[in-house]
């Protein structure tokens, strides 16, 4: 049973045997190249994404804090503007005031003088009033004189 094997059958052998094996080996490390090269390229891609999100979270950061100095800066010109309209209408309520206090003793003085000429008035009418009265007094004693002249003249006849 002894078949002889020729030099050229066993290289042909071992070359279709190292082949097949080689190619199996090849197929395999391309396989894991493969799989590792993908896994490379996500592991890039998740970096540039990380780098990418960092940035915007920087940007993000700066325009916050502009934003924020610019609300601050808003604030304190608001505020200031609300302290010179707080001034301006103190000054306003104390200039009212000062003319409302000038009415108001200019009304004094018109309620005295009017007090005054109605006192005046009132004394002219208790003049009147006597006078008055005086008259009625007299043009009473003058018809009565007359009228007991006119009795007396009647009485005679």
């Amino acid at each position: 049973m002894q078949e002889a094997i020729s030099r050229s059958e066993i290289e042909q052998l071992v070359r279709s045997i190292v082949q097949q094996s080689l190619q199996i080996a090849v197929e395999e490390f391309v396989r894991r190249n493969d799989q590792r090269a993908k896994e490379l390229s996500l592991i890039e891609r998740v970096i540039r994404v990380e780098e990418e999100l960092k940035a915007l979270r920087e940007v993000e950061t700066a325009r916050f804090e502009a934003t924020e100095k610019r609300f601050e800066a808003l604030q304190r010109e608001m505020n200031a503007r609300f302290e010179a309209m707080e001034k301006r209408f103190e000054a306003l309520q104390r200039e009212m005031n000062a003319r409302f206090e000038a009415m108001e003793k200019r009304f004094e003085a018109l309620q005295r003088e009017m007090n005054a000429r109605f006192e005046a008035v009132d004394k002219r009418f208790e003049s009147l009033e006597k006078r008055l009265s005086f008259t009625q007094w007299l043009i009473g004693i003058g018809f009565t004189a007359i009228m007991a002249m006119i009795g007396i003249l009647r009485y005679l006849k």
